[in-house]
């Protein structure tokens, strides 16, 4: 028998206790992405789920928390100056990162600390 991995079906990342108004400001409010319903049996761990195309985004609630400053998730973005600008008038810090051959790309953090880097393909 084979098998085989067809897609993403979505990223989870971690977030302190009672967060989820403070993950809904960044994820819908700045980074644009639609806040999804979560199944009922689910809504009583805390915690909300954003998307955008057919990719989701569940923050999760984790306690201790501990965010993740290594591993990230890596968003492929279209015209990644006007995010860069859009960031600036949000007062959000972000890191340029030119080390990927054909890459134009920077890392942001979420409020909890987790690392998302972002992505615009050049030679693709």
């Amino acid at each position: 028998m084979t098998f085989i991995f067809k897609s993403i079906d979505h990223i989870q990342l971690a977030a302190p206790k009672g967060s989820e108004e403070i993950a809904r400001h960044f994820f819908r409010d700045i980074l644009n992405f639609k806040e999804i319903d979560k199944p009922e049996a689910l809504k009583k761990n805390g915690g909300v789920w954003f998307a955008f195309g057919n990719i989701q985004v569940h923050i999760g609630i984790e306690e201790p928390f501990s965010p993740s400053k290594k591993a990230h998730p890596a968003f492929e973005i279209e015209n990644i100056e006007e995010i860069k600008i859009h960031l600036s008038n949000h007062h959000m810090k972000y890191i340029e990162d030119q080390l990927l051959p054909g890459a134009n790309r920077i890392y942001i953090h979420d409020p909890f600390g987790n690392r998302i880097e972002l992505i615009e393909w050049i030679d693709k």
